[in-house]
Order: C-alpha cells, then sequence, then structure tokens
C-alpha cells in the first residue's frame, strides 16, 4: 500500500470509528427479555445479551422469583449451602465428561484454574491452544489470539503488553482444524504437554469433521488433559454442550455465561481421577491445586443456575433456538447475496457471526482474516440506528425470549442496513 494510500485508509477509519461512537455509545437502563432500553428511551432487540450470559432473556420471571427468595438469606457464606450443591448435581447429569464440578467466579478463573488442574495432574507445565481461540483474560489465554497474521506455530506472540516473557514456550498455539499440525505439535511436546484447550466451536468456527477427533486422541496418547472451552457452548448450543453436538468427550470443561441465568459464576466440569486434586479431602496436600475464591458457589448465583437450567432441559427449548437462529443465519447471507455482498454467517443456530468475505470454507484464524472488518462496522452501525443492537465483527447471541416478531423486524433493519452501505 502505498504512503496516500495509507492515509487514505487511515482517515476513512477514523471516520468510521467517529460515526461509529455517535450509535455505539448506548447506556442501558434496563433489559427486558429479548429488548434492552436505553436511559433515553431507546428501544434495541438484543443480540449481545451481555455477551451471552443472558441465554434466557433478560429479567426471566422465573430467575427474578428464585433470586428474590434466596436474596433475604444471605448474599454469600463462603461455605457449602444447598444451592450450590443442587446446581453440581444438576450440571454432572447434564455434562457427558463431569464427576464432579468445581465452581469459581467467572470464565477466565475456570480456564485459568482449569490449566492449573492439568499441570498439577500431570505434572507437566505446557499448554496447547489454538490460533484465534478466547479463553479468558489471564497470562496463559492471551497468546496468539487476535494476531495480524498467522503465527509462528506452535510459537505465538502475546496479545497484551504484561504478559510475563517467561511465558513464551509454555503456550504453544497451533491453528484451528488442522488435525495433522496439532497432532504432531502434541506429540514432539509430548513429554511436556500438561494440556490442550480448545473452544470446541472456536468463536464462530465449527470444528471440521475429525478433527476434535483426533486432538482428542493424540492428547490420550501424549497423557495430556484436554480440556474443552464450553464458557460459550456449554447448555447453549445442545443441552449437553459442544461435547453432545460433537460427540467428543473431554477430560475437562469450564462453564460460564449461560449456566447461571446471568449471574456471576462459572465452573469447572470434568473426571474425577482429575478433579480430585481440587479436593482436600482426597488429596495430600502436596499434590492439591488451589482454587478457591471468596464468591465461588455464591448461593445466589446458584439459585440462579438451577432455575436457569430447569428451564433449558424443558422439551423443545433447543428447537426454539435452531428455528430463531436457523432462520436469521439463511436470510442474513440471503439479503447480503441480492446486494452483492459476500455474506457468511458461521457458527451455530444459537450464536453465530455474521462475516463479509467471500473466502470459503472459513476453517481458522487465517479464514477470518479475510473477513471485512470495516464494512461489518458500517452495517453494523446501520442497525444500531434501526434499533437493533450488536457487537460489530462479533457475535450474534440468541435467547429463549426472541420471537419470530423479533426476527421479522431484524430482518427489516438488515434488508435496510444492506441497502444503507450498498448507496
Amino acid at each position: 500500500m502505498t504512503p496516500k494510500a495509507e492515509r487514505a485508509e487511515t482517515t476513512r477509519q477514523a471516520d468510521l470509528l467517529e460515526r461509529a461512537g455517535r450509535y455505539l455509545a448506548v447506556v442501558i437502563a434496563e433489559g427486558r427479555g429479548s429488548h434492552v432500553t436505553t436511559v433515553d428511551g431507546r428501544d434495541f432487540i438484543d443480540y449481545h445479551l451481555g455477551s451471552g450470559p443472558a441465554l434466557l432473556g433478560h429479567g426471566h420471571p422465573e430467575i427474578v422469583a428464585a433470586v428474590q427468595r434466596q436474596v433475604p438469606k444471605g448474599s454469600t457464606y463462603y461455605f457449602l449451602n444447598e444451592p450450590v450443591i443442587r446446581l453440581a448435581e444438576r450440571m454432572v447429569e447434564a455434562i457427558p465428561c463431569a464427576d464432579q464440578v468445581h465452581f469459581t467466579g467467572s470464565g477466565t478463573e475456570a480456564t485459568f484454574f482449569a490449566m492449573r488442574l492439568a499441570r498439577g495432574a500431570t505434572g507437566r507445565s505446557k499448554v496447547l491452544k489454538f490460533e484465534g481461540g478466547w479463553h479468558g483474560m489471564h497470562d496463559y489465554s492471551l497468546w496468539g489470539t487476535v494476531p495480524k497474521r498467522p503465527s509462528a506455530y506452535p510459537n505465538a506472540e502475546p496479545d497484551s503488553i504484561g504478559i510475563p516473557e517467561v511465558l513464551r514456550g509454555q503456550v504453544l498455539v497451533a491453528p484451528f482444524n488442522d488435525a495433522a499440525r496439532a497432532v504432531e505439535i502434541i506429540q514432539r511436546h509430548a513429554n511436556d504437554l500438561a494440556a490442550v484447550i480448545v473452544e470446541p466451536l472456536q468463536r464462530v468456527l465449527q470444528p471440521v469433521p475429525g478433527f476434535l477427533e483426533a486432538v482428542r486422541e493424540a492428547a490420550t496418547r501424549a497423557g495430556s488433559v484436554l480440556i474443552f472451552d464450553e464458557i460459550v457452548t456449554g447448555f447453549r448450543i445442545a443441552w449437553g454442550g459442544a461435547q453432545e453436538r460433537y460427540g467428543v468427550i473431554p477430560d475437562v470443561a469450564t462453564y460460564g455465561k449461560a449456566m447461571s441465568g446471568g449471574f456471576p459464576m462459572a465452573a469447572i466440569a470434568g473426571r474425577g481421577d482429575i478433579m480430585k486434586h481440587f479436593d482436600a479431602r482426597r488429596t495430600e496436600r502436596p499434590r492439591l491445586v488451589w482454587a478457591s475464591g471468596t464468591l465461588n458457589g455464591n448461593p445466589v448465583s446458584a439459585t440462579a443456575g438451577v432455575t436457569a437450567l430447569d428451564i433449558l432441559s424443558r422439551p423443545g427449548v433447543y428447537d426454539h433456538f435452531h428455528k430463531i437462529g436457523g432462520r436469521l443465519r439463511r436470510e442474513i447471507e440471503s439479503l447480503g447475496t441480492r446486494y452483492g455482498f459476500a455474506v457468511q454467517a458461521p457458527g451455530e443456530d444459537a450464536v453465530f457471526g455474521v462475516r463479509f468475505t467471500a473466502r470459503k470454507p472459513l476453517r481458522n484464524w487465517e479464514d477470518l482474516l479475510t473477513s471485512d472488518t470495516q464494512l461489518n462496522l458500517r452495517w453494523s452501525i446501520e442497525l444500531l440506528k434501526r434499533g437493533i443492537l450488536v457487537n460489530p465483527n462479533e457475535k450474534f447471541y440468541l435467547s429463549l425470549a426472541h420471537t419470530d416478531a423479533d426476527v421479522d423486524r431484524t430482518l427489516e433493519a438488515c434488508d435496510q442496513a444492506f441497502a444503507a452501505i450498498k448507496r
């Protein structure tokens, strides 16, 4: 790109960001069902849902009632309590890999402690993740998450300043959906590899047939712990999450967002012989993995979680997500094509993205780098103008509260947005 072209691109981006600021700076006053209202009275259909936790919609009446009954009993105890025991039992029933559950306060804590658990259980130090995979905000997760170009596998660069250089080489990175490369890296580092952590649905990328199976087999042969990061997929894309949807069972999995009805809570679930390292009653102190937190197992969040899982277990719930989300994905792609745009809606019906790219298939981070993010930003601004709350270049999250009428209004707005950016 010539210096003149670079200056023009910089000016264009600055203009887009200035325009975005006018429409993206929404301040929420309240949320009800699939809608939120801003402090200045604007109504939006919400496809961000607090970045995913409001899977049942905002202020679900059964969640509200259950929490109101719990709050007068005290907000937190630190010790075991009935709601958290009931939630653990419910999760073990639902999650294929789960013999035991350990609760944390956030998804970042869950993946951080899951990696520590794997290091403690194996006596090894290294972790393999996949380029573009998001595992929270801790130092072990922020390597090769949003690179501007493919990483020099298995090496990657940190995504943030402040990441200790000593972790270089401790976090290995492979391209998602490349089974041969992943297996080779696992085999080469088998003696040092504590864990392989993967989002089975990586952001909006579905696993290709055989990929998760190959990673599962290689991790088993290496004696490494396979961790599924199901913070997003758990209880969202199926009752049993990605493990049920894709038919591959990890050793350990992490959960958050959807599992607690919009209240702050996350969890680690897994095989008993691995999870025992969290339990001082079953493990000698030198082999104990520390993972305590003041608000872990909070009874208010646990009460919301039990109620949320009760609702999600009812007949027809996941059919609803497929119906609503499937229609949105198909018709957004169709509308884009009608206006001459190369548009795809990769992901699952309950959580998907919209990407402006002709690259097919979309299998890894390098493929996603072909997306026109500025065009997506312009399109998203047009949606915001029309009362559709989205996070540009990120995900559409569906809730149980979204209706056919919401989809009708959303698709009308999408049609107008495509027309506007076409002009």
